[in-house]
């Protein structure tokens, strides 16, 4: 018999259907602060467990479409998806960590046809509004998610989830953590600045022209595909983001005077 998970991150629920009842556990266990309330949903992929994956664990993400249908490989898993009918099938080895991967490449697509992206970023939450502080591994991500004061509800430190609204753009919780091991709160809440990180001896603001944040941005988004089309929308999405939210490089000393900053 087949066992249902339906996951929605973003507010988009994607179902998960296997037949092995110990791996539905572990998805429920994963992503038990972001499951539907119901199983009901367009998206669905039937997953395939294979003992010890599908390929050379040494081969990188790989991205393709093909009149329509997506094929997404990496070494530890094997995926088609039709975005027309919404369904797919994978395969890979029992973790469900695989799934988040299937998952972040599933959603970057979609959101890169409504306006908006994934980000390397962590994001939160304070007095209502979203602060993202992006940047390379290292720049302080997982740092700056750290010295977070009370009242500061965490949204990921590791990819953000941001969605192109009428007014602006909403970031969203997201279960794909970082180093800090902590999946963040499924919760959203509009954008109110990027700041890109670098650590240094001092906290400080600094203004970034409009091109270097657009190049800034761009090296950051999560983006799989090679898709042309799909190329250009991500850039105009990153320009457009760029002309709508305050984006400023935050150079800060790590301790949580920082967030003094941050309002």
């Amino acid at each position: 018999m087949d066992q249902v998970v339906a996951i929605a991150v973003g507010g988009v629920p994607v179902r998960l259907r296997t037949s092995d009842p110990v791996f539905r556990q572990q998805l429920l266990d994963r992503y038990r602060q972001f499951l539907a309330p119901s199983p009901a949903a367009d998206l669905e992929f039937e997953i395939e467990l294979t003992p010890t994956g599908v390929a050379d664990p040494g081969i990188d993400v790989d991205v393709r479409c093909v009149n329509g249908r997506w094929f997404f490989r990496r070494g530890d898993f094997q995926a088609e998806w039709d975005s027309a009918s919404g369904r797919g099938r994978v395969r890979h080895a029992p973790s469900p960590y695989a799934i988040d991967s299937v998952l972040r490449i599933l959603h970057s697509i979609l959101l890169a046809n409504e306006g908006g992206f994934l980000v390397h970023s962590a994001s939160a939450v304070r007095g209502g509004r979203a602060f993202l502080f992006s940047g390379l591994s290292g720049a302080g991500k997982t740092t700056i998610s750290r010295l977070a004061p009370p009242d500061v509800t965490l949204l990921t430190d590791e990819i953000s989830y941001v969605r192109r609204e009428r007014a602006g753009y909403r970031a969203f919780g997201t279960p794909f953590a970082g180093e800090l091991a902590r999946v963040g709160e499924n919760i959203a809440a509009p954008v109110a600045a990027l700041y890109l990180l670098s650590q240094g001896k001092e906290n400080r603001l600094d203004p970034i022209p409009a091109a270097d944040a657009v190049r800034l941005l761009m090296r950051n988004i999560l983006f799989f595909a090679h898709e042309p089309l799909l190329v250009r929308r991500i850039f105009q999405a990153a320009c457009d983001f760029v002309a709508t939210v305050p984006v400023r490089r935050l150079t800060f000393f790590p301790d949580q005077r920082v967030w003094e900053m941050i309002r």
